[in-house]
C-alpha cells in the first residue's frame, strides 16, 4: 500500500522506492525494509528469526520485510529497495551457499576411476609380452590366463554391493523416518565432527507454556486465574499459553472491561478490580517498582490498586528427546555440539545449559547464522563433516550450506525441507543420532565388502598369473564372491 498524497495505492514491492512511505494493515506482510515512522504493533517474527513469541514495535523501530503485522496498522519509510531486502537476501544465500558447498563423491567412483582401466591395462601386457620376450611361452596358454585374470577381476562384486549397501542404508534410515536424499549424504554423515542446532522447532517445540508461577500476596491458582481472565480475549500466544494452563471454563460475566496498553499490556476489570498484566514497562508506569526481574526468558506481571501481585513464567518447551539427542551425539564421538538461535543471549543460554551444548549463538538473522557457520565449517578436519539441523525458512541457507543439512519434516518449511539432504519425519532431533549411526554402518559395510573382494580377487589373480588358478576359480572369485557381499551388504537394511 503506497502512500501518495493522503491516499493509498495497490503497487508491486519492486516499484517502491527508497524514502517511500508505504501502509501495513494487521494481517499483513511487511513487503520491504523500513523504518516505522507512526504506528505501533505486534510483529510475528518467525519467517526470519524462527522464534514464535511476537516482536513489539513502535514508532523509530526497524521493520523487516517478510514479517506479519498482527494488531496495529504502521506506516513505513522504506530504506532498501525490494533486491536489497531481508527475504531476497535469504533466497541469495541460499543459492550462494549451494554453489560453495564441497560436493561429496563416495568411495566407489573414485575407486573405480582408477582400478578398471589398471586390471584391463594388466590384462593386456599379459596376453602379449610373455610370448614376445619369453621363448618358451604361448600366446594360447597366456591369453588364456590373461581372460581368466580379466574375469577374476570383474568388478561385479563392488559395483553390485556397494551400491546395494548404501541403498539398504537408505532404506533402514527410511523405516525409522529418516529421509536420506542420495547415497553421498550417508557418506559425510558418517564423517560428521561438529552438530549444528537451530532452536525453536528443533530442539524445542515452538510453543509456549507456562513453567513456573509466582504469587506475592495471593495463592498461585489465584494468579493463574487472574491472567487467563485478563487475557481471555487475546490471541497472543502468551494468552493462549495461560488459557491451557487454567485448563477450565471462563465466566465472561465476571469481566467488566478489557483496554489494550500498546506496547506494555492490558488493562482489565476483573470481579469490579482494576488488574493490570503485561511486561516491565506497564509496572513502571503503574509505580510498582518491587517486581522481580530475576527470570530467565518471558514473564508477565500482575498488579492490583498499586500492589504487586506476582508474575507468570513462559517458556518454550524443550522436546521430550532433546537432552537425549545431544547425549547420544556426544556418545557417537560428535566433538562439538552448537545452537544457532533467534531468540535473546538469557533464553538461548537456559536452553544451552538444560540440554547440555558445547556452544551458543544468539539473536541471529539468516544472514549471521551463515557467517557463523562459514567459521565452524573451518573448525572441521580435512575428512570431518559439518551437519546443521533447522526447520524454518530462516534456516535454508545454512541447511544449504552446512556438509549435511537436516530438516524436520513434520512441522518444518517448504524452504527447509527443499533445502536440506536429510529429513526426519517425525521431528525428533535423537533421530540425528540414529542417521549417523545408520550411515556409520553401511559405511563399515560397503568398506567391508570392498576388503573382501580386493583380497579374494587379488589372491585368486595371483594364482591365474601363475596359470594354478582355472576359469572355474575364477568364475567363483566373480560371482561367487559377488553373492557373498551382496548378502553382506542386505545387513544395512537392518538398524
Amino acid at each position: 500500500n503506497l502512500m501518495n498524497n493522503g491516499s493509498t495505492e495497490k503497487v508491486n514491492p519492486q516499484d517502491v522506492k527508497i524514502n517511500d512511505q508505504i501502509l501495513v494493515k494487521p494481517g499483513e506482510k511487511i513487503p520491504l525494509d523500513g523504518v516505522i515512522i507512526n504506528g505501533q504493533s505486534v510483529l510475528d517474527t518467525s519467517a526470519l528469526t524462527g522464534e514464535s513469541m511476537p516482536k513489539e514495535v513502535s514508532t523509530g523501530q526497524d521493520a523487516l520485510n517478510g514479517c506479519i503485522n498482527l494488531t496495529g496498522t504502521l506506516t513505513i519509510r522504506v530504506t532498501k529497495e525490494y533486491e536489497d531486502s531481508t527475504v531476497a537476501k535469504i533466497l541469495d544465500l541460499v543459492e550462494n551457499a549451494e554453489s560453495r558447498k564441497a560436493k561429496v563423491e563416495n568411495f566407489i567412483t573414485r575407486f573405480a576411476r582408477y582400478y578398471t582401466p589398471a586390471v584391463v591395462i594388466i590384462a593386456a601386457f599379459m596376453a602379449v609380452l610373455p610370448p614376445v620376450f619369453i621363448q618358451s611361452a604361448s600366446f594360447q596358454d597366456w591369453i588364456y590366463r590373461s581372460l581368466t585374470f580379466l574375469v577374476i577381476s570383474c568388478p561385479c562384486a563392488l559395483v553390485l554391493s556397494i551400491p546395494l549397501s548404501f541403498f539398504g542404508g537408505i532404506g533402514g534410515a527410511s523405516k525409522q523416518g529418516i529421509l536420506i536424499k542420495g547415497s553421498n549424504y550417508l557418506e559425510a554423515l558418517a564423517n560428521a565432527e561438529i552438530a549444528v542446532f537451530d532452536k525453536t522447532g528443533t530442539l524445542t517445540k515452538g510453543t509456549f507454556t507456562v513453567t513456573e508461577i509466582h504469587p506475592r500476596s495471593i495463592t498461585k491458582e489465584q494468579l493463574l486465574e487472574l491472567a487467563t481472565y485478563a487475557e481471555n480475549y487475546s490471541l497472543h500466544p502468551i494468552a493462549l499459553s495461560l488459557q491451557q494452563a487454567y485448563g477450565k471454563t471462563i465466566d465472561e460475566n465476571r469481566i467488566q472491561k478489557v483496554e489494550e496498553i500498546p506496547g506494555h499490556g492490558i488493562e482489565a476489570i476483573i470481579d469490579g478490580e482494576i488488574i493490570y498484566i503485561g511486561n516491565n514497562k506497564l509496572m513502571d508506569r503503574e509505580g510498582i517498582t518491587d517486581y522481580d526481574t530475576t527470570f530467565i526468558g518471558t514473564a508477565v506481571h500482575l498488579a492490583k490498586k498499586g500492589n504487586y501481585l506476582g508474575y507468570i513464567e513462559i517458556a518454550d518447551e524443550i522436546k521430550e528427546d532433546a537432552i537425549k539427542a545431544i547425549r547420544d551425539l556426544k556418545d557417537l564421538g560428535i566433538r562439538d555440539t552448537v545452537m544457532l538461535t533467534g531468540d535473546n543471549e538469557r533464553v538461548g543460554n537456559r536452553v544451552s545449559e538444560t540440554i547440555g551444548l558445547s556452544q551458543v549463538f544468539t539473536q541471529l538473522l539468516p544472514a549471521d547464522k551463515v557467517e557463523v557457520m562459514e567459521k565452524l565449517l573451518k573448525e572441521t578436519s580435512q575428512k570431518g563433516k559439518l551437519l546443521y539441523v533447522g526447520d524454518g525458512i530462516n534456516d535454508a541457507p545454512v541447511l544449504a550450506r552446512a556438509d549435511v543439512g537436516i530438516a524436520m519434516g513434520g512441522l518444518g518449511s517448504d524452504a527447509a525441507i527443499e533445502a536440506a539432504d536429510v529429513v526426519i519425519m517425525t521431528d525428533e532431533p535423537s533421530k540425528v543420532a540414529a542417521a549417523i549411526k545408520v550411515a556409520r554402518k553401511t559405511m563399515v559395510i560397503a568398506k567391508q565388502n570392498i576388503a573382501f573382494s580386493l583380497i579374494i580377487k587379488a589372491a585368486v589373480l595371483f594364482l591365474g598369473a601363475l596359470g594354478i588358478a582355472t576359469m572355474w576359480a575364477a568364475v567363483f572369485a566373480d560371482v561367487g564372491v559377488s553373492v557373498l557381499a551382496i548378502l553382506n551388504a542386505l545387513r544395512t537394511l537392518k538398524n
